[in-house]
């Protein structure tokens, strides 16, 4: 007999209807995927989850989605014993926003395989529990200096849906990932969906940035009127501002690439005018799809 891909929980479908919006609903969807520049869509997943007061409606059979080979979970081994296991999962939890508001999230590991059935499954999520709008987040390694405001590229299925604002990108070819195929499709069915992608340095891609996080969280605020307490990684943004100093002191080779994204940025702040663009003020197209393979090689190795 075939598994079924998802699972629901009565009980918590049950508050759903009691407690969700009379109109369409909010879903965000925030996973451990094979591009996340700093962490992103992580940070946002556990900090939603810390204020949420999370209640599990659905949870995904990982086992149908998860290439364990290529993507392994860690252990813990200790002395003569195994302690714990970063257990793979992929769950849909109710959760509220600081003024009690309830919305859904999806989080966990981002599917390896079955990439349609899974989309197709996240749909039948979508029509069942009344969603109008799926939000999504990561990072993406970019050409920029930490000591400038992080900036973002939203995209989505709709024009209307996206803020008015200039994006650096051209039209350039990457490596698919199930989020990105999850808008494609939802915009194929004619529903509203919106990611941010925000522009982590990609100097830092690899660590855990709480600034990307927080930038994050104020794009998915403006988009879906929620309330989702950025502020409440003050703490831990602050902790990596001084690692991060800490590190630029020890490398005078990083500094002086941080010194010229820093005047890369301020030079285009300066002037946006298409001249930019033209002199090569602006990373082209193909430098950005360079760094892009450069943050996919180091996660290979990794």
């Amino acid at each position: 007999m075939e598994r079924p891909m998802v699972t629901w929980d009565p009980d918590g479908v049950e508050r759903w209807a009691r407690e969700a919006p009379s109109d369409s609903a909010v879903m965000v969807h925030s996973l451990r995927g094979f591009i996340d520049a700093g962490k992103t869509g992580l940070l946002v997943a556990e900090h939603l989850l810390e204020i949420g007061e999370p209640v599990r409606l659905a949870t995904f059979d990982i086992d149908q989605l998860l290439d364990y080979r290529s993507r392994r979970p860690e252990m813990t081994f200790s002395v003569n014993e195994w302690t714990s296991y970063d257990e793979p999962h992929l769950v849909l939890d109710m959760v509220h926003d600081a003024e009690g508001s309830p919305y859904l999230l999806l989080h966990g590991f981002e599917p390896d395989i079955q990439w349609e059935g899974y989309i197709r499954a996240v749909r039948d999520i979508a029509d069942r529990l009344r969603v109008g709008l799926t939000l999504g987040t990561h990072g993406i390694p970019m050409a920029a200096p930490h000591t400038r405001p992080l900036g973002v590229t939203v995209h989505g299925t709709r024009q209307e849906l996206l803020p008015d604002q200039p994006s650096p990108f051209g039209t350039i070819t990457v490596p698919a990932s199930a989020q990105n195929l999850l808008e494609y499709r939802f915009g194929q069915w004619d529903r509203d969906v919106v990611n941010v992608a925000v522009h982590v340095p990609h100097y830092l891609g690899q660590s855990s940035y709480p600034q990307a996080a927080q930038r994050a969280l104020l794009s998915l605020e403006d988009l879906s009127g929620l309330a989702l307490q950025p502020h409440g990684l003050d703490a831990v943004a602050a902790e990596a501002d001084d690692e991060i100093e800490r590190q630029l002191g020890e490398s005078e080779e990083v500094v002086a690439v941080v010194k010229a994204l820093e005047e890369q940025y301020d030079e285009y702040q300066e002037s946006r005018d298409d001249q930019m663009l033209r002199d090569g003020m602006l990373p082209s197209a193909d430098e950005l799809g360079e760094e892009f393979e450069k943050y996919l090689r180091q996660q290979r190795r990794d």
